[in-house]
């Protein structure tokens, strides 16, 4: 992961891009990136969207490399080390929704009747 995230500030820095002023523009970037792939499995069952990610798996491939560069560019403008932080909330994701809990729940959302110890 750093050395993708090194990457991605290299090619911004090349171009003088990456200013802090930019994230708020990335955020609602990040925003039509996921309306894209919304638009391909919007309103169908969790069946239907396999089968519409496994034809549209070059689309699917493409909005997570979209979304994975401009997470990384976030990263570098606001001095963030992505890996870190990552395994950061791994760690706490793993404390607050151990396995034995979310396979006897099903799920993490203690709204829904699911586990999240937090």
């Amino acid at each position: 992961m750093k050395t993708i995230q090194e990457k991605v500030k290299k090619f911004n820095e090349e171009r003088e891009w990456g200013k802090v002023s930019e994230v708020k523009d990335l955020l609602l970037n990040m925003n039509e990136e996921i309306g894209e792939i919304w638009h391909i499995i919007k309103w169908v069952d969790a069946e239907k969207q396999r089968e519409l990610i496994e034809k549209h798996k070059e689309e699917v491939g493409n909005f997570i490399g979209d979304m994975q560069y401009l997470l990384l560019k976030i990263a570098f403008i606001c001095d963030v080390d992505s890996e870190k932080e990552t395994l950061k909330v791994l760690k706490e994701y793993e404390k607050r929704m151990p396995v034995d809990k979310i396979l006897q729940f099903k799920h993490g959302n203690k709204l829904a009747g699911g586990w999240d110890n937090k």
